[in-house]
């Protein structure tokens, strides 16, 4: 397929002024295009496609038709339809009255090119860089972000219906691959077994036949192992991903080959490592407070400037069980390179970090949100000596306490218990210790000194500032306007799909909400441009009866 198209988005005469008859007072795809215009170009997909034979359908369509059927949440049959059928559509494709469209398959050889290049992102970058040449967006604002978490496409499966589908997903992988040497080489019990989808409901419910399931299960995957990695065996069945699939899950639930049993729980690896679904084994188990789920996180970051629209200027899908302070850094990176950065960075706790200061201020980056408080007892006490009570000589490289004594040692190291962060051992005489006045507030060792375990110097001091300006009334009411993006992930969840993914896997996961984020953020415009202002927190009926009369 070649991708040399002319100027595409050229609207025909015809298509223009049906769709004025039609909506006379326009609607979003044609407040889309008077504000904004062509959003995409085909030279800006060219890469993913070749230069030889039959011209395909132009890129720049088909990413706009996947950001529109985002925004109503079509399936790709339904998009294709409404290629066809939708005069507003055709009016926003630039595509005559009579154009027949495409096979909804176009969409998602489109969406594999893209994922295939690694090019997904560039349809919300893309995006952003029309509406900075706009004047709707621009760097060195202030922007907020969250996460909400997302539902992998799995069905929930306990370990046993793991197991049992994890073996029938890899016996189907062999008998498309391999028939002749399945049939040749397969346990016939396997199809009594293995056969139908495993449904919880038709497992035994009675623990001692459960057990002889569970190991019975588990001896027919070493079997088949076994098998496929004799020398005999042909070389390609071992490169079978559902064979992969079938060794990870087997290393994860059980102890063999040879004496199989059922691994205990506190022997199985941690969520971040544990499969769940042998169809999608990307997705992880992970709860936080109430919730629980398996799947993945999405974290967005939105503009937060009053005089423009509050835009989606980045989006990162992680693995559920990744924690949110990993993923600020990513943000700061992928803003800077869209030249996006913001002035003032709006994060809850879980985002910020004494490291995540220092770099964020390297790159000029003021993030204002709650640092994690000292979680050491003397800080819980009304009169604890913490660490904000010593004095410490970062040149000198030494301590001094609140009693007037000098540390005698500074050790600097690694937290290898911990997160594996530098930090410096600070250690202080035990005879100055012994008996001073102070001793029950500073240290519970009954006969050891005071020691101290301090961050490199610029985490710390950073740190420490923090914790002081989180204390002030300027951050309290700046730090409010962070409250905001969760209307964004509302938003996203409510009315774009963003709690559930369409695909499996990460990547495509990826994708998906990039293109959510592309569509509000077009929804968005659309909005502004129509001058419909911005949603206020909804009130109950009640709520508002009280607020009346109140």
């Amino acid at each position: 397929m070649s991708c040399d198209h002319p100027q595409w988005y050229v609207i025909p005469e015809a298509t223009a002024q049906a769709a004025r008859r039609a909506f006379p007072k326009g609607n979003r795809y044609m407040t889309l295009v008077e504000v904004l215009g062509p959003i995409f170009t085909n030279s800006d997909f060219a890469d993913l496609y070749g230069h030889r034979g039959r011209p395909a359908a132009a890129p720049a369509r088909l990413a706009l038709v996947l950001v529109f059927q985002q925004i109503e949440r079509l399936s790709d049959v339904a998009a294709a339809e409404a290629v066809r059928a939708r005069i507003d559509w055709k009016y926003a494709l630039a595509l005559p009255l009579d154009d027949p469209g495409f096979d909804e398959s176009i969409l998602v050889e489109f969406r594999r090119r893209l994922l295939t290049a690694g090019a997904e992102e560039r349809l919300l970058t893309l995006l952003l860089e029309t509406l900075v040449d706009r004047g709707l967006l621009k760097a060195r604002g202030r922007q907020r972000s969250d996460s909400t978490h997302v539902l992998a496409l799995l069905r929930t499966l306990t370990r046993l219906t793991l197991v049992a589908e994890t073996m029938r997903h890899a016996l189907n992988a062999l008998a498309d691959a391999a028939p002749g040497w399945l049939a040749a080489h397969g346990d016939p019990a396997w199809a009594e077994r293995y056969a139908a989808r495993v449904e919880e409901y038709r497992l035994p419910q009675d623990p001692a036949a459960r057990r002889l399931l569970e190991t019975t299960v588990g001896q027919d995957g070493y079997a088949l192992l076994q098998a496929v990695y004799d020398p005999s065996a042909p070389p390609a069945l071992r490169r079978c991903p559902a064979l992969g699939i079938l060794r990870q899950v087997w290393v994860q639930q059980y102890y063999g080959p040879h004496d199989v049993r059922w691994r205990t729980g506190e022997d199985l690896p941690p969520h971040a490592r544990l499969i769940a679904s042998p169809y999608e084994v990307e997705a992880r188990f992970a709860t936080k407070r109430q919730t629980a789920w398996t799947g993945y996180k999405v974290h967005l970051t939105e503009t937060c400037d009053e005089e423009r629209p509050h835009l989606i200027t980045n989006v990162e899908t992680t693995p559920a069980t990744t924690n949110d302070v990993g993923v600020t850094d990513t943000i700061h990176a992928h803003l800077a390179a869209r030249h996006l950065l913001p002035r003032e960075h709006l994060l809850d706790t879980g985002y910020v970090a004494a490291d995540v200061l220092v770099t964020s201020r390297r790159r000029a980056v003021d993030v204002v949100g709650p640092a994690l408080g000292d979680n050491s007892w003397q800080a819980r006490q009304p009169d604890g000596l913490d660490v904000s009570c010593f004095a410490i000589d970062w040149e000198a490289r030494h301590v001094t306490c609140p009693g007037g004594k000098r540390s005698v040692r500074w050790t600097p190291g690694h937290d290898k218990e911990g997160v594996g962060q530098d930090l410096v051992a600070v250690q202080f005489d035990p005879d100055d210790c012994r008996g001073c006045p102070l001793r029950p507030r500073c240290t519970q060792a009954k006969t050891g000194p005071r020691t101290r375990r301090l961050r490199p110097r610029e985490q710390h001091e950073a740190l420490q500032t923090a914790r002081r300006r989180q204390l002030t009334e300027a951050f309290k009411q700046l730090y409010a306007v962070r409250a905001g993006i969760e209307g964004a992930l509302s938003q996203g969840v409510r009315a774009f799909g963003l709690r559930a993914a369409r695909y499996r896997g990460q990547a495509k996961t990826y994708l998906q909400h990039l293109l959510v984020a592309v569509a509000m953020n077009i929804v968005r415009v659309a909005a502004w441009a129509e001058g419909i202002p911005r949603a206020q927190t909804r009130q109950s009926s009640f709520a508002r009866l009280v607020a009346a009369v109140a």
